[in-house]
């Protein structure tokens, strides 16, 4: 999924590695801002898998708590692929951000493998431009 967005991964040394585990196993520990919902086949272990956070923000009128819901990391290995199981993975999350949170919206940012899933699930463009500044250009 990293590589499908463009980004360097490395091997398994790079050091971003041992961050992100250490982030993971850090989020799992507060249900009510972090969820992650799995496919597992009995053969092959984890098959797929899709993740969300609550954000806070200032609120406003159209989201007067504040939270925001973002998903990331929805990948599914090539062999397990066309079966449903990034929908199944996406629908568990989305169900938790509607049961178990109060965010208003909920964000992604689509690779072009997985925008007509996500379009077909009711994700569509922001009302207003994503805009962003890099680190290295501040």
């Amino acid at each position: 999924m990293l590589e499908a967005m463009g980004a360097p991964v490395g091997d398994a040394t790079a050091p971003w590695r041992a961050a992100a585990l250490d982030w993971f196993t850090r989020s799992l520990s507060d249900p009510q801002t972090f969820a992650a919902f799995v496919i597992e086949d009995a053969e092959h272990g984890i098959v797929s898998n899709a993740a969300g956070l609550c954000d806070r923000h200032a609120p406003g009128p159209g989201n007067p708590g504040g939270l925001r819901g973002h998903v990331f990391n929805i990948s599914t290995v090539p062999h397990a692929r066309g079966r449903g199981h990034a929908r199944d993975c996406l629908n568990a999350l989305l169900r938790w951000f509607a049961d178990d949170t109060t965010v208003s919206v909920v964000d992604l940012n689509a690779t072009p493998g997985g925008e007509r899933l996500y379009r077909t699930l009711g994700f569509a463009p922001p009302r207003h431009p994503a805009l962003q500044l890099r680190r290295d250009q501040m």
